[in-house]
């Protein structure tokens, strides 16, 4: 295996890549925008504790630029994927081998399925490392990697790549049935990659409470009653092996941990998330591992921002943000016909004080200032104004309210005679302590 192809320059794959560059192979880089021209204008590097380097491998954002490889060593994110095995494609040739570094277990069926050939080589990597910045990854613990076919044979192919790995100094263990191995860093994966998150502490934190121990036991417990459905049975001890394991690496954050506080997605889906999916599947109860997949996207989950979503903000408690969905269920008073103050349209508004009744207004709030999306139009009203006048109009024949009638949130004022207020696109419902922007001319 003479061309190497490592897709991502992240915590795992940056550090193994570097490691490969640096034994003098022939390794190029797929990667992003932002990282490419970090590692193309200062090069890869690694710094652990005992020594730093730094390489410079040739990296693009188009595999086609680079020889066709041999090996391709995948250590994205799990829901990534597909998006990247749509960049691969084109250079992928009948001997092309894919070796995956990534959490989860599903990750090589998908790529079977989408290749339809024998071109996958199941891996895991053991590494604490983290990315201190684009181009540059900090490394705190181990740096090692189990790889095995799917079958469990030694294949020549299997031993090429784990000689690639000794020749960079990576330890690497042939692992006769991978996907066990991978299951069990599932279990390992399930349970503290969310609880990290959900205390936001160290994994020791989640070790030094009796009771923790007791929900890492019902945690495993579930993951392994879907393996054994799943026709990979682990061990009876598994919840006991993982609590072991974790002995030794107490004081780390995890990935997961590391990927929220960066503002990151997660890789929750593809964990605790496909536990829970395949539990359903399979008929098995998995309650544990449901609340920590809708707590995980609860937690981490970016508000939402952009078209169909207003935003109640300025001097409240707590700035909120509404769909048209959220919007309809609120309580039926607020919400009126349209057609009671647009003639000739069919549709709904709510008025703006059922909205206002949401949250919390700091003391002294006295105005509301009503945005559009593009910013160039907004009025400002006495929060007296805005409560008795202001109709939020959210829906039209059963629909969103189209852009083209001022969707898709539109604030109308009937009842203010003069002092009328018209705002299509609303974006944001400010509230102000004195007086806000208001773009209205004297004429409305």
């Amino acid at each position: 295996m003479k061309q190497i192809l490592m897709v991502g320059a992240g915590s795992v794959g940056g550090f193994f890549g570097a490691h490969l560059v640096k034994a003098n192979l022939s390794v190029s880089f797929l990667l992003r925008r932002k990282t490419l021209a970090a590692v193309k204008q200062n090069g890869l590097t690694i710094r652990s504790a005992g020594s730093s380097f730094t390489v410079h491998p040739p990296a693009a954002s188009d595999p086609r630029y680079f020889p066709k490889p041999d090996l391709i060593v995948l250590s994205v994110k799990a829901y990534d994927l597909d998006e990247v095995l749509t960049q691969i494609e084109p250079v992928l040739t009948d001997k092309t081998v894919i070796l995956t570094l990534q959490n989860g277990v599903d990750t090589e069926d998908r790529i079977l399925a989408r290749f339809q050939r024998d071109c996958v080589v199941g891996g895991i990597a053991y590494i604490y490392t983290k990315i201190a910045a684009p181009g540059v990854i900090d490394h705190y613990k181990k740096g090692a990697v189990a790889i095995g076919e799917l079958m469990g044979n030694q294949s020549a192919r299997l031993l090429a790549i784990a000689d690639l790995f000794k020749q960079a100094g990576i330890p690497c263990q042939l692992v006769d049935d991978i996907r066990r191995s991978k299951w069990e860093k599932m279990c390992w994966n399930c349970v503290f990659n969310p609880l990290t998150v959900m205390i936001d502490d160290k994994v020791s934190k989640a070790l030094d409470h009796p009771e923790m121990l007791g929900v890492i036991h019902q945690i495993v417990g579930e993951i392994v009653a879907v393996a054994a459905s799943a026709k990979v049975p682990l061990a009876a001890d598994m919840a006991e092996k993982v609590v072991r394991w974790t002995s030794e690496i107490r004081d780390i954050h995890t990935s997961m941990y590391d990927d929220w506080k960066a503002g990151r997605p997660t890789e929750i889906d593809s964990l605790n998330g496909y536990v829970a999916k395949l539990g359903r599947q399979f008929g098995i109860p998995t309650p544990l591992n449901d609340l920590l997949t809708a707590v995980i996207k609860t937690i981490t989950e970016r508000e939402r921002t952009g078209p169909g979503i207003v935003r109640i903000d300025g001097a409240v408690v707590q700035p909120v943000s509404l769909d048209r969905a959220a919007i309809a269920s609120l309580p039926a008073e607020h919400h009126l016909d349209i057609s009671t103050v647009m003639p000739g349209m069919n549709g709904k508004g709510i008025h703006v004080s059922g909205l206002l009744n949401i949250p919390a207004l700091a003391i002294g709030a006295d105005h509301v200032t009503v945005h559009s999306a593009d910013g160039k139009y907004s009025v400002c009203l006495t929060l007296q104004q805005a409560r008795e006048h202001g109709v939020l109009v959210y829906e039209l024949d059963g629909a969103s309210l189209p852009v083209a009638k001022g969707g898709p949130f539109r604030l109308v004022t009937p009842g203010l005679g003069d002092l009328c207020a018209n705002v299509k696109g609303v974006s944001r419902i400010e509230v102000t302590i004195g007086t806000g922007m208001d773009t209205r001319s004297t004429n409305c």
